[in-house]
């Protein structure tokens, strides 16, 4: 039933039938121009709405994208059909009428973004993209499905395939992205749009399925878009009635439409998604006019359409529709091709985007070339974000230290850090899960980015941790420069675990700020305290975890979050003070782990202490002790292992000498994979049982994080 204030459009139903590449930016390739398109229509840049193709050519390519998804699921013998069979309307029509792309040039700045959210449904964009004319996705692409090293993947994947905005499957998180996405749009806009010159304009469109609705992160991200006033963010929930379980009646009965409108955005009903193309338009139209708040478009389908036998059943969710069914719905859609057979005139028609999309960059190149003689600053800064050049000496910004400063807590140095980069880089932004005064990410020299703030540069997420880390990484893929950041306690990262693991899939650096990262929190006891977190996280491709100890190191590890670009960073921050240590380096860190003390010569150590974090002082001060009774000791910084790994073989000799196997580790934290650094004659002195509800102090002497602890050890080797 739709909501009181919801907008329904409805037409009578008919029978079937009937109705990674490289980054190119502020650069155009050609002239700027009004094109000619194929078929009489003339190309008119910054469109708002192109006229819809003639009613039997929309049909011939609504059933060409059907039928690509068809052939190439047959084909694979493994996909998902139903999708792209009952949202190709809804597909055609977006590309087609509405959204602005240059498909010569996938990462031209200003085109408006398009997640598919239900990535299941990966051939609806694919076959697009093809028709599009995306060189990404070729014909032999299509036959390629779900094939080793193929660009079409089984789900969408922004790093394999030019044209995909996002990496999406994972049901909810493109959307909690599209979301991401739409706040970048309305924050540049905000900051670098002038009465006469609007340099930043584009949409977000979404496509997302029941599923997406039902996960948890998707009401997360919607809550927040309401809030925010996203009103350049179009979503299309694509809503078919069918799971993989079957019908979502046994378990999805609530107004999905009355949730939305409670939570602030505009809704629309297109009762008829299969064949009602005009009530899509209408609805797009719709929601384009409606600029302050967000729209979602909840359009009717029926899924498998045009299946004789398997439409609006769960069967042709995901699974091919197998021989005898596919000449069934090739003879019931009236369409006598061989398989992957594109029409001569569907081609012809689709070209006209080629020289369309040219001219929408070049008109946009051109004005930004007014645009950057008339305001050198924001120009400069924009290019800064949009090609992702850092400006230079920005890491001379970060704060350094000597064993003479104070004692803090790696926090609250994190903060110096997350400040002293706010002033100089311009793409800097981001906040926190309600924790900011805990977390100390607060950016003193910005307001909040609110609905009629959208400039500035605190990002305020609530109580959302999964929302949040799927919001940074759409802000993350957005454009190059902009580096986003989010915070929370580290025990909550599991909350937004799978956001995390998306980020290093994706690509998408963002910088996972986590504070309070041991049993040092003190008395909010083991709920709140992370053990098996770091090791957890460590277990994860593509991805930096890193513990700084002190100053230096929170300094070393924002600089390497920074220049990593390509994936994410997590850093493990302190709630209790630690001291500033002598020996330790900001440029150190990049080495992952390195020498801190040694008194030993020929790099022939009688014993290596390693430690991370706040545990690395108790190294030290262990050493020390040792050091008095004419012990040689070397302490070593492990603060990122992943870094370490990377570098040679000759360095890692160089601090952890192969010869010398009395080694001792220490951190808060579970002592599985230690082994790998201390070796089977080693000792690894961590956390393997849930930490307690007692001062900081008391639990690390109850739990054996001691000097004396490593003193007794290291007799004991």
């Amino acid at each position: 039933m739709a909501s009181p204030n919801t907008t329904t459009t409805t037409s009578a139903a008919a029978a079937p039938g009937s109705g990674r590449g490289a980054l190119r930016l502020l650069r155009s390739r050609l002239p700027f121009a009004a094109a000619a398109r194929p078929g009489g229509r003339p190309a008119t840049a910054l469109r708002a709405t192109a006229p819809p193709a003639a009613p039997e050519l929309v049909e011939q390519s609504v059933n060409t994208i059907r039928f690509l998804a068809v052939d190439a699921v047959e084909k694979a013998q493994s996909g998902h059909p139903g999708l792209p069979m009952g949202c190709a309307p809804l597909g055609h029509v977006l590309f087609d009428e509405f959204l602005r792309f240059n498909p010569k040039n996938p990462a031209w700045f200003d085109r408006d973004r398009f997640v598919l959210s239900a990535g299941h449904g990966c051939l609806l964009q694919y076959a697009l993209l093809h028709l599009a004319g995306y060189d990404g996705v070729t014909m032999d692409d299509l036959k390629a499905l779900r094939q080793w090293r193929s660009r079409t993947p089984g789900h969408p994947e922004n790093f394999e395939t030019a044209g995909v905005e996002v990496t999406t499957g994972p049901l909810g998180q493109g959307f909690a992205n599209a979301v991401g996405l739409a706040l970048a749009e309305k924050h540049l806009a905000a900051r670098f749009n002038k009465t006469d010159l609007k340099i930043v304009d584009h949409y977000t469109y979404v496509i997302l399925g029941d599923g997406c609705q039902m996960e948890g992160v998707s009401n997360e991200a919607a809550s927040l878009a309401g809030h925010w006033g996203l009103g350049k963010l179009i979503a299309f929930y694509d809503d078919n009635h069918i799971s993989i379980d079957g019908s979502t009646d046994i378990a999805f009965t609530e107004d999905v439409l009355a949730r939305y409108e409670a939570l602030g955005w505009h809704t629309i009903w297109v009762k008829n998604g299969n064949t009602g193309y005009d009530d899509i338009r209408a609805a797009i139209k719709e929601a384009k006019g409606v600029k302050d708040k967000p729209t979602l478009i909840k359009v009717t389908t029926t899924i498998g359409f045009g299946s004789p036998n398997k439409a609006n059943t769960y069967s042709v969710h995901g699974s091919a529709l197998g021989s005898k069914e596919v000449e069934a719905t090739r003879s019931n859609l009236h369409w006598l091709h061989e398989p992957f057979h594109v029409p001569d005139e569907v081609k012809r028609y689709w070209s006209h985007h080629i020289d369309e999309g040219a001219s929408l960059e070049a008109e946009w190149n051109a004005k930004f070339a007014e645009y950057e003689n008339k305001y050198h600053q924001e120009a400069a800064e924009l290019k800064s974000i949009v090609s992702g050049e850092l400006p230079s000496g920005w890491d001379n910004a970060l704060p350094t230290y000597t064993p003479e400063s104070s004692p803090d807590a790696t926090r609250n140095l994190s903060q110096h850090c997350l400040n002293s980069l706010a002033k100089v880089i311009p793409g800097f932004l981001g906040g926190s899960a309600d924790l900011a005064s805990s977390n100390m990410t607060l950016l003193k020299m910005f307001g909040d980015f609110q609905r009629d703030t959208p400039e500035e540069r605190n990002i305020r997420f609530g109580v959302r941790e999964h929302g949040m880390g799927a919001i940074c990484n759409g802000i993350a893929v957005h454009s190059p420069g902009l580096i986003p950041y989010c915070a929370t306690f580290f025990v909550f990262t599991d909350y937004m675990r799978a956001a995390i693991r998306l980020s290093a899939l994706s690509e998408s650096g963002v910088i996972f700020v986590m504070t309070h990262d041991s049993i040092g929190l003190g008395e909010d006891g083991p709920t709140h305290q992370p053990v098996e977190q770091l090791l957890s996280l460590r277990a994860m491709p593509n991805i930096l975890m890193l513990r700084p100890a002190d100053g230096n190191e929170t300094s070393g590890a924002y600089k390497i979050a920074v220049l990593n670009r390509k994936r994410p960073s997590i850093i493990a921050l302190s709630r209790q003070k630690l001291p500033q240590l002598k020996g330790t380096s900001v440029d150190a860190v990049s080495k992952g782990g390195y020498i801190i003390s040694d008194n030993s010569s020929g790099n022939k150590p009688e014993l290596i202490v390693i430690g991370t974090g706040s545990e690395l002082e108790i190294a030290e001060r262990a050493a020390d002790e040792l050091r008095k009774e004419g012990r040689a000791v070397r302490v070593v910084s492990l603060v990122c292992w992943e870094l370490f790994e990377e570098q040679s073989e000759k360095y890692k000799e160089s601090v952890l000498p192969s010869e010398v196997t009395s080694r001792i580790s220490i951190e808060a934290g579970v002592t599985f994979g230690w082994e790998k650094y201390i070796g089977q004659k080693g000792k690894a002195i961590g956390i393997d049982r849930f930490g307690a509800s007692a001062p900081a102090g008391k639990i690390y002497k109850e739990l054996g994080l001691t000097v004396g602890n490593v003193i007794a050890a290291a007799k004991a080797l």
